[in-house]
C-alpha cells in the first residue's frame, strides 16, 4: 500500500471519526431518560450484592443501599467465605440497620468459572421477593433508585431493566482516568447507539429481572459459564421475546484504580469482553479514537494543509464529549480538559492490544475467553 493511499485511507477515518463525535454530542445534549415512576407502583424487590474483598469505599456504597426510600425490599449481600474482609463491613450494616431485611449468604459452591454468577446462585434461594436486582459493589446511589429501578416492570412484557451509570474517581491520576473512561468513553457511545437499535443487554452496575423470567432461562447459573454475565442476561431475556428496559436512573460508579497497570488490566479485559460479545461493533470502535487517527494522519502526510485543522476539530469535539456529558449527566468531580489527550491514547492502546489474544485477569484469576464469550480457568487463585 503506497503511502498516499495510506494518508487518503486515515484522512476517510478521521472525517468518519469527527463526524461520529459531532452526532454523539447532537444525541447526549438531546438525550432524555425514560419517564420517572408514577407514586404508586412499588412491588417488593430483593436486592443482591455480590461481594468479594474490602473495595474502596465499600461500606459508603452498600450503606446507600440500605437507605432506600421504598416501603418493602430486601438486601442480600453474598460472600464465598466467612472470612472475606467485606463481612465486617456487612455484619456492622445488619446491625446499624436491624430494622431492615438485610442478611448475609456465604457459600462457596461455584456452578462455573464465572464467580460473580456463582456467588449470585448461592444467594438466590434467599430471596423473598418476584423482582430481584443486581448491583456492583462499587456503586452508590440514591434514596430514589430502587422506584426508580423497578418503574420498567410497569409495563407488560418486560422481562429485565438495566441503568446506566457514570464515574466518581477515588484516588490518583490512575481512578481518573478510569473514571474518565467510562464518562468519555462507554456513556455517550451507549447513548449513541441506542439512536439505532433497542437495548438487548444489560450493564452490571445495576440488572433488575423478574424471578420467573430468570427461572425460565436457567438462573444465574445459566450466565456462570460466560464473562459477560450481564451481557448475557439481557441477551437471554431478550431471546425469550421479552424486553430489555432503560430506567430513568443513572448510577454512580466509584472508581479507585491503584496504579496504571491494574487500569490497564481492567481495561483490557473489559475491551475482549465487548469484543467477544460484540465484534462488529468494538471492530468499528477505533472510529471513537479521534485524537489518535489525527495524529496519525498528520504523521502520514507531513506539510498536509488539512492536519492541523482536523487535529483542532478533533480536540474541541473531544473537549465538548467531555463538557455536554458532564453538563448532561452531573457527572461529580472536577473537569480536567488537559487528560483528554492522555485518556484517548491510552484508550487506543488497549484497544490495540484487546486484538493480541484472549486472555484477561479477573481479581486473582487468569481466564481464557473463546469466541462464544464462555471462560475457561487458566490459572488458580494464588494463595
Amino acid at each position: 500500500m503506497t503511502p498516499v493511499v495510506v494518508s487518503h485511507a486515515l484522512l476517510a477515518c478521521c472525517l468518519a471519526s469527527l463526524a461520529y463525535a459531532a452526532f454523539t454530542i447532537v444525541r447526549v445534549a438531546i438525550f432524555r431518560m425514560p419517564d420517572r415512576p408514577p407514586p404508586g407502583f412499588a412491588p417488593p424487590v430483593t436486592i443482591l450484592k455480590p461481594l468479594r474483598g474490602l473495595e474502596a469505599s465499600l461500606e459508603d456504597c452498600l450503606r446507600s443501599f440500605c437507605e432506600q426510600d421504598y416501603s418493602d425490599f430486601q438486601v442480600v449481600f453474598g460472600v464465598e467465605d466467612e472470612s472475606d474482609a467485606a463481612v465486617p463491613v456487612v455484619r456492622r450494616l445488619i446491625a446499624e440497620y436491624s430494622e431492615r431485611d438485610l442478611s448475609l449468604v456465604a457459600n462457596d459452591r461455584l456452578v462455573g468459572p464465572n464467580r460473580k454468577a456463582s456467588n449470585l446462585a448461592n444467594m438466590q434461594s434467599a430471596a423473598k421477593h418476584d423482582i430481584l436486582v443486581v448491583a456492583d459493589s462499587d456503586v452508590r446511589v440514591t434514596p430514589d433508585y430502587l422506584r426508580s429501578v423497578v418503574a420498567p416492570f410497569e409495563e407488560p412484557g418486560v422481562g429485565a431493566a438495566t441503568c446506566l451509570y457514570k464515574a466518581m474517581p477515588l484516588g490518583g491520576l490512575s481512578s481518573v482516568l478510569g473514571a474518565m473512561f467510562i464518562n468519555d468513553w462507554f456513556l455517550p457511545s451507549v447513548v449513541a447507539m441506542l439512536a439505532f437499535e433497542k437495548l438487548r443487554f444489560c450493564f452490571g452496575a445495576t440488572m433488575a429481572v423478574r424471578r420467573d423470567t430468570l427461572e425460565s432461562v436457567g438462573g444465574f447459573s445459566a450466565l456462570a459459564p460466560y464473562l459477560a454475565d450481564d451481557y448475557m442476561l439481557g441477551q437471554l431475556v431478550s431471546a425469550r421475546g421479552q424486553a430489555v428496559r432503560l430506567a430513568p436512573f443513572v448510577v454512580v460508579n466509584v472508581v479507585h484504580e491503584p496504579d496504571t497497570a491494574t487500569l490497564f488490566r481492567h481495561e483490557l479485559r473489559w475491551a475482549r469482553t465487548v469484543r467477544t460479545v460484540r465484534p462488529v461493533g468494538f471492530a468499528l470502535s477505533f472510529l471513537t479514537d479521534t485524537l489518535p487517527l489525527t495524529l496519525l494522519y498528520a504523521a502520514a502526510a507531513p506539510g498536509a494543509p488539512l492536519a492541523p485543522a482536523l487535529l483542532g476539530a478533533a480536540l474541541l469535539l473531544r473537549a465538548l464529549i467531555d463538557a455536554v456529558v458532564r453538563r448532561r449527566f452531573a457527572v461529580p468531580g472536577p473537569c480536567r480538559p488537559w487528560l483528554v489527550p492522555l485518556r484517548d491514547l491510552l484508550s487506543c492502546v488497549v484497544r490495540i492490544g484487546s486484538f493480541l489474544g484472549r486472555d484477561v485477569e479477573w481479581r486473582t484469576q487468569e481466564f481464557s475467553v473463546h469466541p462464544s464469550g464462555r471462560l475457561s480457568v487458566k490459572k488458580r487463585d494464588t494463595p
